[in-house]
């Protein structure tokens, strides 16, 4: 089975050492995961999360890039680029951090 590249939203909370700015409460992250399927992204970028001593707590799957060109999405060349990194690596790419708190 090939692998693919799917989109992944992880909330994480806080832990020692995770590098999130004070007074955060956690992060959302958008992540690129190569995979033979959307379970097994899922668990690499959990794994790899983990050893940056983040705190996964729940994470959204929005499926592969196929997947959502076929739900009509609009890919933009940056983020597809990211998508292709993340394949020729056999890796996750962590594309954007959005830093939580509980103010507003």
């Amino acid at each position: 089975m090939t692998h693919q590249v799917y989109t992944l939203l992880v909330q994480v909370g806080r832990s020692q050492g995770d590098g999130l700015p004070e007074g955060s409460t956690g992060a959302a992250l958008v992540c690129y995961a190569s995979g033979k399927d959307q379970d097994e992204a899922v668990r690499e970028t959990v794994a790899l999360l983990k050893q940056a001593d983040l705190s996964p707590l729940e994470v959204q799957g929005y499926g592969s890039l196929d997947e959502r060109l076929a739900e009509g999405q609009t890919i933009e060349d940056e983020e597809r680029a990211l998508m292709q990194r993340a394949l020729d690596e056999n890796s996750v790419v962590v594309a954007q951090i959005e830093p939580l708190s509980d103010e507003g």
